[in-house]
């Protein structure tokens, strides 16, 4: 199935995009990465750091580092992209074999599911102010929109992402300055206290912010032509994703510093009112809504792309048709939107929460993914083998799949969330750093094991192709 360069709607999914198919400059992953992260649920998260006792600088800091140590692992994923010419989670089978990497893949595709619903709530509250229209049908619009953005794929999603970097960017400046004409930025920035577990509770923060996007940041990379940079895919990718974010959170923080609580109980009004009425309030909502449709869309693709993967292991599929390209995505739309319609009025606050306990599952994965990548693998993967249960990668790998359990375990006597503290929270003053375990040992135990293995089978994998 080939493609035209210069065709709008995509037709490839899980199957290598070929040389003649590549266009683009690395900074496109500039533009997607900024446009994506300038949106109202980076601003709550921000907020969060001060919801939670940080003060303003610290914050600040925390939350830069998070997104900067966050963004670089997510980065190096985006530079596997114009290597291999494939989508982040396909690669997940060189380490967890052909099948088994539908174990990590399961999660993702629920994590984004639910990400596609929360993100929804907020866009359709946004949408139904445009359309003046109720929240149903603001959510089934703004559901619709994002399904068919997804469905026609790869170009119009960068397309989207150059609008949203200019137009959200020129909204953020815009209520940047309307909120510093209403809080007194001279006492917030002297009333600094630094406090470690609240410190580290900002990096967790946006470091897991920033490792959400791992699992498929390469799904946007891969079409840029084989000879791009990795280095200049790495520092694009880098810079957009960690500026947009930074920016967004900073913003939270100021918010939730000087309007504290009126702007948790209802986010999007605060931020219309924030910069006026009439014709610049519609226009807000408009901001609100494309900021959310950037990243919803990212979602929804990512999803599909995981779905595909997952049951082409079984079926060893690399092409999708059209048709089965719209019903996957269609089923996306269905389940993310009936969770947003079960849940906007109360049930999305602990669903957030459940969601950010999937991302426990995501860095034992990146690590591992990465330290085969880069170190083990050296960048080269037996590209056929991808899709043969039968071939060099096998059906599963239960070694790399035994790394990944123990990835997770490591994680929860570290884990804080809503519904579980683990046991050595306390001891490190109530701080976070579960993501940092996930991170560091399975890295650890994945590379030791890998050197012991022969290199014709195991974890050690030196492939071709790419």
């Amino acid at each position: 199935m080939t493609e035209s360069p210069k065709s709008l709607v995509e037709r490839r999914s899980i199957d290598v995009v070929p040389d003649a198919e590549r266009h683009g400059r690395a900074f496109s992953q500039f533009t997607l990465w900024l446009g994506a992260n300038l949106q109202i649920t980076a601003v709550v998260t921000g907020a969060l750091a001060v919801v939670f006792g940080g003060d303003v600088v610290w914050s600040v800091v925390g939350l830069a580092l998070g997104n900067v140590v966050g963004g670089a692992v997510m980065a190096l994923h985006s530079a596997q992209g114009p290597k291999l010419g494939l989508p982040q989670m396909i690669q997940s089978r060189a380490q967890f074999g052909v099948r088994g990497a539908v174990v990590p893949l399961l999660l993702v595709i629920l994590m984004y599911v639910g990400f596609f619903a929360s993100g929804s709530v907020l866009a359709g509250q946004a949408t139904a102010e445009l359309t003046h229209t109720g929240d149903t049908t603001g959510i089934v619009l703004f559901a619709a929109v994002t399904a068919v953005t997804a469905a026609v794929g790869y170009r119009v999603i960068h397309v989207l992402g150059r609008i949203a970097s200019v137009v959200c960017a020129l909204a953020f400046v815009y209520l940047g300055i309307r909120l510093l004409d209403r809080v007194d930025l001279s006492a917030l920035l002297a009333d600094a206290r630094f406090d470690l577990p609240v410190f580290l509770l900002a990096v967790s923060l946006s470091a897991s912010w920033q490792l959400a996007f791992g699992p498929y940041v390469a799904d946007y990379s891969r079409y840029l032509p084989r000879t791009t940079s990795a280095r200049a895919t790495f520092w694009w990718t880098l810079s957009g994703s960690a500026l947009g974010s930074q920016w967004s959170m900073t913003f939270g923080v100021l918010v939730a510093a000087s309007a504290g609580g009126v702007f948790l109980d209802d986010q999007v009004a605060y931020v219309v009112e924030l910069g006026g009425t009439g014709l610049v309030a519609s226009l807000l909502y408009f901001v609100i809504a494309l900021g959310k449709l950037t990243i919803n869309v990212l979602n929804t693709y990512g999803g599909f792309m995981s779905m595909v993967t997952s049951i082409g292991g079984f079926r060893t599929q690399k092409e999708i048709s059209p048709r089965g390209r719209a019903a996957y995505i269609g089923l996306i739309m269905v389940v993310g939107t009936t969770v947003a319609l079960l849940g906007k009025d109360s049930f999305l606050t602990s669903f957030k929460d459940f969601l950010l306990f999937l991302l426990t599952f995501f860095t034992p994965w990146s690590a591992i993914n990465l330290v085969d990548y880069y170190l083990i693998s050296k960048e080269r993967y037996d590209i056929p083998a991808l899709f043969d249960p039968h071939g060099r990668y096998g059906a599963w790998r239960w070694d790399a799949l035994t790394v990944y359990g123990v990835g997770l375990l490591a994680q929860l006597p570290f884990l804080v969330t809503h519904f579980y503290t683990g046991p050595l929270v306390d001891p490190l003053g109530g701080a976070d750093v579960s993501w940092i375990v996930g991170l560091v040992v399975p890295a650890l135990l994945y590379w030791l094991l890998a050197r012991r293995a022969p290199a014709t089978g195991g974890l050690a994998q030196d492939g071709m192709g790419g």
